[in-house]
């Protein structure tokens, strides 16, 4: 199959990769144009412009963020040219009323959207293990499920709406982020007393929380390690702040978000935003000096 794919961040190339492996030919562009080169070593096409990316069956994009989805697909005026038929995966973790928006956008233009938010790190990724939440045209789904079957160990479908796997996944990743803030307090109390956080780590992470939230990022704060980032703390920010707009929109408080949000806030300020989402920890540290 004809595959494009715009969006070669640390998630990007190794899910493209795997649909290289797949034998697909795949057509890649990104921002920054050395990201391509190892893709290119790997057998895909490097494109000059994201339009060239869409002359394709099916296109994947794993873009940062809203801002840049929208400049990229909407400000440029590229998707008003597109004509079907085509399907657009999206991989990335977007706003709700965003993923509304280009759900209607496209249909508008006779294009299949696709929201498929993933769940895992890199690691993951490259192992082809992603948990895929999928929400779009049943039939447009079905076309596509054998390549997300290369990238992804399991396909959640969630309907039509493409917004709902949107809403799945922010949740998810609302649980994350509370996670990795729980274990960031946790430590410190640990610590305070005497006691090694890489120990506690050890404890729940082999009995009451197993899993690779606390066992992966867990082991990051036990050991106060958090380069070279897999999940950037401003990365998990912008996440926070999608929860809570997506909250707003039905009238939903969440006081837990909001105190993590803060604390991200706190470490961005701080000069971490690029550190991994376990340097939560270190917001603790700072505010609770020994």
């Amino acid at each position: 199959m004809n595959i494009g794919f715009i969006g070669l961040g640390n998630m990007g190339q190794a899910i493209a990769a795997n649909l290289i492996k797949g034998g697909h030919t795949v057509q890649v562009w990104n921002r920054s144009p050395d990201a391509a080169r190892p893709l290119v070593e790997l057998g895909a096409h490097a494109v000059a412009d994201p339009g060239e990316a869409f002359a394709a069956e099916v296109v994947f994009s794993m873009l940062a963020d809203d801002k840049a989805l929208r400049a990229v697909l909407l400000d440029s005026g590229l998707l008003p040219r597109l004509k079907g038929p085509l399907i657009h995966v999206n991989l990335a973790t977007i706003a709700v009323d965003f993923a509304d928006e280009l759900a209607e956008l496209h249909r508008a233009q006779g294009i299949d959207y696709i929201a498929a938010p993933v769940l895992g790190r890199p690691n993951v990724a490259a192992a082809g293990q992603l948990n895929i939440l999928a929400a779009g045209p049943a039939q447009a789904i079905d076309k596509v499920q054998p390549l997300l079957d290369l990238i992804g160990r399991k396909t959640w479908r969630l309907g039509e709406k493409a917004s709902a796997a949107n809403t799945m996944k922010l949740a998810t990743n609302f649980l994350l982020v509370a996670a990795v803030e729980a274990m960031g307090e946790a430590a410190v109390l640990v610590s305070r007393h005497g006691l090694k956080p890489a120990d506690l780590v050890d404890l729940v992470s082999n009995t009451i929380f197993t899993g690779p939230v606390y066992s992966g990022y867990g082991a990051l704060i036990g050991e106060r390690r958090y380069e070279p980032a897999a999940f950037k703390a401003v990365l998990g920010l912008k996440d926070v702040d999608l929860i809570l707009a997506a909250a707003r929109q039905v009238n939903v408080t969440l006081p837990g978000a909001e105190v993590v949000q803060g604390h991200l806030r706190e470490a961005v300020a701080e000069g971490d935003g690029e550190k991994d989402l376990a340097v939560l920890a270190e917001v603790m540290e700072r505010r609770n000096p020994a």
